[in-house]
């Protein structure tokens, strides 16, 4: 079964409830009509109902009926979800008055959703930029129990490539991070392999990048991959995860097993890594770029990691069916199939 397809099944198995806070846009509601009609998920739609069944009605989208509608300015819960955020931001001066307004933002109104328990994840982004999407998740769902980085995942498949088993890789961090610590690598190191675990269905095999492999060249760049690489590997077994982790390892000696063996010959990881974390994003973003163009993969992503809960940021040019697809990623994440 090709990947999409078995992350669309997870999310059919799952019946996630995603929030789509930007659901009075073109593209976000045509994908909720996809989604309800290939049962992916159970999407919220926030926005004006009025607006929404008569832009439904027109565009011939016959499944918006069936669809969940939160008013931001008027719901049941909207006295709930003053007093919830209200609580949450009364320490950075939020108080009656504020709470008003901001729960009347869909996005702000989503992220409450998910912190409230009525919501198990977010997609949005197809008309905010990235900081206004991850400005509500920050400061009301917040990032997971010992992690302090949000960093994100790209899913990259290859077609019939000889150092690739599986034709599959995860490259992180790829879209949010510029230049993590040691221990923000770690991290981001240790939500790459969930990711991987959880949406690819594989076993992590975790590829530490760097200029170096093993010592062969010393710098303070290199440093910071090795004491990320021990941190990581003690989070991996405090919290017993099925992980296997190893670095600092140039890219050849991660992914080519002939290369691998004769740099690195002792590591379980060399020549043999499924997912590869990259020292910083300038790196990481160039990379998954050129494999993207010049090797021909499909960039799935990015996948917002490190979050209490999976709220996922969407390109402004992003198409019905990349919408649908980051839903059903989003499902598979709250699964934690």
């Amino acid at each position: 079964m090709e990947l999409l397809d078995q992350i669309w099944a997870n999310a059919r198995t799952a019946q996630k409830r995603i929030v789509l806070p930007e659901a009075e846009e073109e593209r976000t509601l045509r994908a909720a009509d996809q989604i309800i009609a290939e049962k992916l998920a159970l999407p919220v739609l926030i926005g004006n109902p009025g607006l929404i069944k008569k832009q439904a009605q027109e565009w011939g989208l016959k499944n918006i009926e069936n669809a969940e509608i939160v008013n931001p300015v008027d719901h049941p819960k909207r006295r709930e979800y003053i007093d919830l955020l209200v609580s949450l931001r009364k320490h950075k001066g939020v108080d009656e008055e504020k709470a008003q307004t901001l729960v009347n933002d869909p996005l702000y109104l989503a992220t409450l959703m998910i912190k409230n328990g009525d919501a198990d994840g977010e997609v949005a982004g197809a008309m905010n930029a990235t900081g206004n999407v991850l400005r509500p998740a920050f400061q009301i769902v917040k990032t997971l129990p010992g992690i302090s980085v949000v960093s994100g995942a790209f899913l990259m498949m290859l077609k019939d490539n000889p150092y690739v088993p599986g034709n599959l890789l995860v490259f992180a961090d790829c879209a949010v991070h510029p230049n993590p610590t040691a221990e923000e690598l770690a991290q981001i190191a240790i939500c790459t392999a969930q990711t991987a675990k959880s949406i690819a269905g594989i076993s992590p095999r975790v590829a530490m990048l760097s200029f170096s492999t093993k010592g062969s060249a010393k710098h303070e760049m290199v440093d910071k991959v090795v004491e990320a690489t021990a941190i990581a590997k003690k989070m991996a077994e405090a919290q017993n995860m099925d992980v296997v982790i190893d670095g600092e390892l140039q890219a050849d000696a991660a992914i080519v097993e002939a290369v691998g063996k004769k740099k690195a010959p002792d590591s379980e990881v060399a020549g043999n890594a499924n997912v590869l974390v990259f020292p910083t994003l300038e790196v990481g973003n160039i990379g998954y770029k050129l494999v993207q163009r010049l090797a021909g993969a499909e960039a799935i992503g990015p996948v917002l990691q490190g979050m209490a809960a999976p709220i996922n940021d969407l390109s402004r040019g992003c198409s019905v069916s990349d919408i649908v697809n980051l839903v059903a990623i989003t499902a598979n994440q709250a699964a934690g199939l």
